[in-house]
């Protein structure tokens, strides 16, 4: 198996398992974190923040991950599903009630030396959002 795929795969299963410490190790120090429709955070100390903000807000798993990457393994890209719940109302989004959703997502690294430099993740956030808007009323 190409170590980046190899890589790309143990980030996704440290993030399934939420193994923070795990998937921060897999991070180049200075790592490069593109947010969906969003800014950009650099370091891993942001990262770390990141996954701790939004492990307050969102239970989310990863489901059908197929990984693939350039003949160098110097870029890797994942696509996915997410399956997850809004616990918590995030800052500037809809209030949270517990909604479930389930959008396609995708990510693209760049890796060096064993290490993720840059991840930059994508889903559609008009999906997200019409999911989360809908309430079901028993």
């Amino acid at each position: 198996m190409n170590a980046s795929i190899d890589l790309i795969r143990r980030y996704h299963e440290a993030f399934n398992r939420a193994d923070w410490p795990g998937m921060l190790a897999l991070l180049d120090e200075n790592v490069i974190h593109d947010l969906n429709q969003s800014g950009r955070e650099v370091g891993r100390e942001r990262f770390a923040a990141f996954l701790k903000r939004t492990t307050v807000s969102y239970d989310e798993q990863l489901k059908n991950v197929v990984v693939m990457t350039n003949d160098t393994g110097s870029r890797g890209a994942a696509e996915y599903m997410i399956h997850g719940v809004y616990r918590a109302t995030d800052e500037g989004l809809p209030l949270a009630q517990g909604q479930s959703y389930a959008l396609a997502g995708g990510a693209f690294f760049e890796i060096a030396d064993s290490r993720i430099l840059r991840v930059s993740n994508y889903y559609n956030l008009e999906d997200w959002l019409a999911q989360i808007r809908r309430i079901d009323v028993d």
